[in-house]
């Protein structure tokens, strides 16, 4: 039987068996506790550069779809579960999880301790890793040991789209917005799309002045990989859009936000990923169920001096989940509105972020 291997920059090592593509890849390794929604996972932008570790042990049962799919490719360096379901059942599935990891040369392993791997990164913090088909456990720790670090790159511009594309509005379109893309993920167009909106994606790279000079109802920071700190560039571009328009901000593009406005990040010690984390919105008392995806968080000492004013906490740990500023016209939360997978509770925000440009209308 083939072998595969997962080891651990401290020498933990797990064995296992080899899934999707044969060879050798290398990644922070995270966890995340959803339950479903593997495709959604595998194809959003912000696992680009980790190996995901799903905590859920049986992975694949309702196979692979053409809709669930969040983006123009998988992104996550490598998977690892307990068990994959060789034989999904579900009346949209068009291949199984393996042949899917294959078709994006995604190197994989299966019959790993999940249990034993997420009680070590919650302990110890998350740490790089390596999965190999190929070299034995003392050679892949050397192998890893010369890999660049996950928090020592940009993958940012790894993920953004390399042209400018448009999202139509279903029906009449009410708004025109602008989206940089920092890893976005398809579901955050499709909901606005049901609201109304006209999205145009633009790379992240794109100036405040081309966005500024399409006149835009609104403008959208979206999610994305890695630690905001070196993302300079776009932060910059950030601050030059601070108070012309209503500004929405997501995941990577809130943390994004909180530097603009003076502020920064850290990073926590095994990042909040999942679909059942407890948010509280400060302003009405009420709490939803959110679905998460990060390993930064802001610092909300750093924004005393900002005008932005905390929004929602986490009721896990207390870190900021969301700001808004009413000065210059800011909405901003680090869970994810959009889902996907996840509780769909949270669409509000895209509501109540389209309710800010109505009312600038109003008072235009």
């Amino acid at each position: 039987m083939e072998e595969a291997y997962l080891v651990l920059e401290d020498g933990t090592v797990f064995n296992g068996k080899p899934l999707g593509k044969r060879g050798t890849v290398a990644g922070e390794v995270v966890f995340t506790t959803s339950m479903t929604g593997y495709q959604e996972i595998l194809t959003d932008p912000s696992f680009a550069g980790q190996i995901v570790t799903m905590t859920y042990p049986l992975i694949g049962n309702y196979g692979i779809n053409d809709e669930d799919t969040q983006s123009r490719r998988v992104w996550a360096s490598g998977f690892v579960v307990r068990e994959a379901c060789p034989l999904p059942s579900n009346f949209r599935s068009k291949y199984t999880l393996e042949e899917f990891l294959h078709q994006w040369n995604v190197v994989g392993i299966e019959g790993v301790d999940t249990r034993e791997l997420t009680r070590k990164l919650r302990t110890r913090g998350v740490m790089m890793g390596a999965i190999s088909t190929e070299l034995d456990p003392p050679s892949l720790l050397e192998w890893l040991s010369k890999q660049p670090r996950y928090d020592e790159q940009d993958f940012v511009r790894y993920v953004t789209t390399p042209q400018p594309f448009v999202w139509q509005a279903m029906g009449e379109e009410k708004y025109r917005l602008a989206l940089l893309d920092f890893g976005v993920k398809y579901n955050i167009p499709r909901i606005l799309s049901s609201l109304g909106c006209t999205t145009t994606i633009y790379p992240a790279s794109t100036s405040a002045e081309e966005i500024l000079a399409n006149d835009y109802d609104g403008v959208i920071f979206s999610p994305g990989p890695g630690d905001p700190a070196n993302l300079g560039y776009v932060i910059e571009n950030i601050k030059e859009l601070l108070d012309k328009k209503p500004i929405l901000g997501i995941c990577l593009g809130h943390q994004l936000l909180g530097w603009a406005l003076g502020g920064k990040t850290f990073k926590l010690k095994f990042g909040h990923r999942g679909g059942n984390h407890p948010v509280k919105d400060l302003r009405t008392d009420k709490v939803y169920i959110t679905s998460q995806n990060h390993g930064y968080a802001i610092d909300p000492a750093s924004l005393v001096d900002s005008g932005a004013l905390i929004s929602h906490i986490n009721l896990n740990d207390g870190t900021v989940e969301g700001i808004v500023h009413p000065d210059l016209r800011i909405i901003s939360t680090q869970y994810h509105p959009e889902a996907a997978p996840g509780p769909q509770d949270n669409v509000y925000i895209f509501k109540e972020f389209l309710g800010l440009i109505e009312e600038g209308k109003e008072n235009a």
